[in-house]
């Protein structure tokens, strides 16, 4: 989570994977604080997170099922980094979520951007990105669909935030499908 993100499709999340019973988590950077307060980009809603991602070890991201990016300007201020020769940690969070393919990985719209500097996670993937961004999906090797929700094994992207809809019940959907498996190969 950061600042200008899309109001409608936070709020929507916030509650609609909660109807499904899932425990949801915004997480962010805090820069040693222990809260955050983020403004929305349409209306300016505040939203106050206070969960670090920095924290989150091996053991504690498999704990996640989901690592969903959402749209909006979050991840162009998620990819920030002091250090130009160190990788942003939002990106090193989501390139270790990407060696583990147990957990599905989300990524809506202008999401995409936080993947930009590890192309080789996208690399040969079939996504779907904002128009805007089709030029830097394609420069990181994925493989541009034409469809509003797109999947790849365990990576989920949608077109647009007005889209988050279709793309949590596609996220619930892939959950489902796995929580079937698991208990069809303990039978």
């Amino acid at each position: 989570m950061e600042s200008d993100f899309y109001e409608p499709e936070i709020l929507y999340y916030q509650r609609r994977f909660a109807e499904e019973g899932a425990e949801v988590h915004f997480l962010t950077r805090l820069w040693g604080s222990e809260r955050l307060v983020f403004r929305g980009h349409e209306h300016r809603m505040p939203f106050e997170v206070s969960e670090s991602f920095e924290d989150l070890d091996e053991y504690a991201l498999k704990e996640f099922a989901a690592l969903i990016v959402p749209s909006g300007i979050v991840a162009d201020r998620l990819r920030y980094t002091e250090d130009v020769n160190q990788l942003p940690p939002a990106a090193a969070l989501l390139r270790r979520a990407f060696a583990d393919p147990a957990i599905i990985k989300g990524i809506i719209c202008h999401g995409m951007w936080l993947a930009a500097p590890i192309p080789a996670v996208i690399r040969g993937r079939r996504a779907v990105v904002h128009n805007n961004l089709l030029g830097d999906l394609r420069n990181m090797g994925g493989v541009y669909v034409d469809e509003d929700v797109v999947v790849d094994e365990d990576l989920v992207t949608a077109r647009t935030g007005n889209h988050c809809h279709l793309f949590a019940r596609q996220i619930i959907e892939e959950l489902g499908k796995r929580a079937a498996r698991r208990v069809g190969s303990l039978a």
